[in-house]
């Protein structure tokens, strides 16, 4: 919850329009990767994802067909791009929106703190002022646009800001 803490305060200062809640961050992290946990995985002393987290190919069968675009730099594909990191970035949106969240000039997509923060910037860009519910709806849906996914992380970012 600390890197997702850490972006909103970040953006807070970058973009102060924007009003990003941790508790959004922490939906789609939660969604995405169960905050890094999934299928057994942790997150690291040093905030890596491990093992680190690649998704299915993105070849067409159930999702958006999506061509390689970093030579499996990223992804360890040559053939098609993977969802990679606890935030789950394909390799050419991350080329776009990395960010070093955690200040050691390395932008890391496996790292929560870069993760975070990319997806903030991210968000904010494509969202605007996410106080406002029909922008933080449009945000989320950039990020994926079922209504599904929308819902999961709307419950889940209700739930963190419950708990705080």
């Amino acid at each position: 919850m600390r890197a997702y803490a850490g972006a909103a305060v970040h953006m807070s200062t970058e973009q102060p329009g924007c009003g990003i809640g941790w508790n959004t961050l922490a939906g789609i992290g939660w969604v995405e990767s169960e905050h890094g946990t999934i299928d057994g995985g942790s997150i690291a002393g040093n905030g890596r994802a491990s093992p680190p987290i690649v998704g299915i190919p993105l070849d067409g069968t159930s999702t958006d067909r999506i061509h390689d675009t970093d030579e499996g730099a990223l992804d360890g594909d040559p053939v098609w791009d993977r969802a990679v990191g606890p935030m789950q970035f394909i390799p050419s949106t991350w080329a776009t929106w990395g960010a070093d969240g955690n200040g050691d000039g390395i932008e890391d997509p496996q790292h929560i703190d870069d993760s975070a923060l990319a997806a903030a910037r991210y968000l904010c860009e494509v969202g605007g002022d996410l106080r406002q519910p029909e922008n933080w709806i449009a945000a989320v849906a950039a990020y994926n646009d079922t209504v599904e996914y929308n819902n999961r992380v709307a419950d889940a970012a209700d739930h963190y800001a419950s708990v705080g």
